[in-house]
């Protein structure tokens, strides 16, 4: 088996593979081919893929000589023309490209969009949403914390106290959960707001103040995700 790691497009920082993933690879007896470049931005450069056994190509050569392709992202038309009986692995969301999966379809290939796999304790390992989730919300906070006028924390100077921020998050999944840690940790005042009521106990775990808003529909039961509110409700707290 020769896995190939492509380079993602200019506005990804992140490789699918980074060179300690590629020495637990070779040990199995697996080939890594890894497009010039592929790890730059992501604090990998091709001498530390070398050092960890993998083989540093062009992409034209990653894409003709892999078995399985990694690549985030969906690959640009030029990629695609050179595909043809390949296993293809990545965050391809086909609910929304699915002319993108009817062109590879056509040249035969196999297509695994990890982004796809249920939110099971078996497949935990595997769950790419949630650790992508929870980067965003410790990013959202730091990103509001940067644009903020004033400071998260409460400051006490000679002149006089500055009070902290109040913060509202909507929604406590995952990534409204690091979020609440986050600017918990900055000082800030967090609210939050879900339709869940079962996630009380974990936002006040938190040091968030769980707002309730009566006539809200309970989403626990719709397997973690969020249900569509009614009219009447949306009306009358808009």
């Amino acid at each position: 088996m020769t896995i190939g790691v492509l380079k993602e497009p200019a506005h990804d920082t992140r490789v699918s593979l980074l060179p300690e993933h590629i020495i637990l690879l070779k040990k199995l007896g697996v080939d890594i081919l890894v497009e010039t470049n592929a790890g730059n931005m992501a604090f990998a450069n091709d001498d530390k893929y070398i050092e960890a056994g993998a083989d540093i190509l062009s992409r034209e050569k990653v894409l003709q000589q892999s078995d399985l392709i990694v690549a985030i992202n969906i690959l640009d038309a030029s990629a695609i023309n050179q595909l043809s009986s390949k296993i293809i692995l990545g965050l391809y969301q086909p609910l929304f490209t699915a002319d993108v999966m009817q062109n590879w379809s056509t040249k035969q290939c196999t297509v695994f969009s990890i982004d796809m796999l249920p939110r099971t304790t078996r497949a935990q390992s595997m769950d790419v949403l949630s650790s992508q989730a929870n980067i965003a919300g410790y990013k959202a906070v730091l990103l509001a914390a940067n644009l903020f006028p004033r400071y998260f924390p409460m400051f006490m100077t000679a002149a006089g106290s500055i009070p902290p921020a109040k913060v509202l998050i909507l929604g406590a999944g995952v990534a409204g959960l690091q979020a609440i840690a986050t600017a918990k940790r900055l000082g800030a005042v967090v609210e939050v707001f879900d339709t869940r009521p079962a996630v009380k106990e974990e936002v006040m775990s938190l040091g968030g103040k769980f707002v309730e808003v009566e006539g809200a529909a309970d989403a626990s039961q719709a397997g973690g995700y969020a249900v569509e509110q009614s009219e009447d409700f949306t009306t009358s707290k808009s």
